[in-house]
């Protein structure tokens, strides 16, 4: 009995809980969007690969943000920008320009 509510009380045991938290979620998101973003591309369905990607920008620069805020990486913030601007300009170019 002792050594389970020694396991029970002990602070690693307290700090583990089963709640998703925003960042966790955000981190899902942006790997999963971008993984299927270049499956499609390799799959050579171009034009969805850049919806997902598009898709997946948002969970990057919400990342990107963060990591600037909290560690002074604003190179990464930057890269994030101006990818999402590329990834735009290609699905104006296979969505709205045609092929």
């Amino acid at each position: 009995m002792k050594v389970v509510r020694e396991f029970e009380s002990h602070p690693l045991r307290q700090n583990m809980s089963h709640t998703i938290t925003k960042n966790t979620l955000m981190q899902i998101g942006l790997t999963f969007f971008t993984m299927l973003g270049f499956l499609l591309t390799a799959m050579k369905l171009p034009q969805y690969g850049l919806i997902a990607s598009l898709v997946s920008e948002i969970f990057w620069i919400y990342s990107a943000y963060k990591s600037w805020k909290k560690a002074d990486q604003i190179g990464i913030f930057i890269t994030a920008i101006f990818i999402t601007l590329i990834v735009i300009y290609g699905v104006i170019n296979y969505w709205f320009l045609g092929k």
